[in-house]
């Protein structure tokens, strides 16, 4: 299994661009995002096939 709470860690400090993720690990990626403290800062983008790209921002969703 990815270790999703690792590379969130990453994405938060600008050590990655984006976390690429596929439809079939969406769930087990989403369970490891909302329990973060800072969860609104992920933002997703969907694409084709199911393929979502999360990137960090340092204003929180509203």
């Amino acid at each position: 299994m990815v270790d999703y709470s690792s590379m969130l860690e990453q994405l938060k400090q600008g050590e990655i661009p984006s976390i690429t993720v596929p439809k079939e690990d969406f769930l087990d990626f989403r369970n490891v995002l909302v329990q973060r403290e800072d969860f609104k800062h992920f933002r997703g983008a969907a694409y084709h096939h199911g393929i979502t790209i999360y990137t960090y921002t340092e204003e929180p969703s509203k």
